[in-house]
């Protein structure tokens, strides 16, 4: 397994980029326990995907919802998240998805892969 993390894109995140989707990672007899960060995210806007070895988790707010209505105000400073991070971990080809579970709970991603 190669946990290794690749860096963040500094272009799109700026100076706020090593707060990207803070992970730990937890080695266990028989699994890895990965604890991922996504703070202000509901349950539905993550996804988490294992593709030709590589587990790919990602993440998307508030792409779709343009504010147009201008009769509730203009927003005159935004600093709440909007937007779409990933990051990805080599796993292994041996791996299945319905091998990895996953919760979400608390803000936290929490999933266990097995060895």
């Amino acid at each position: 397994m190669d946990f290794s993390f690749p860096d963040v894109d500094k272009a799109l995140y700026g100076k706020h980029a090593k707060n990207v989707m803070k992970t730990d990672v937890k080695e266990t007899d028989n699994s890895y326990e990965v604890d991922i960060d996504l703070p202000g995210f509901k349950k539905d806007e993550i996804e988490a995907k294992l593709e030709n070895g590589y587990l790919t988790i990602s993440a998307a707010k508030g792409l779709d919802k343009e504010e147009k209505d201008e009769k509730d105000g203009k927003y005159i400073r935004k600093e709440r998240y909007s937007g779409a991070m990933s990051r990805s971990f080599y796993v292994g080809d041996e791996l299945k998805q319905e091998d990895i579970k996953a919760k979400y709970q608390d803000g936290i991603l929490k999933l266990s892969v097995p060895k």
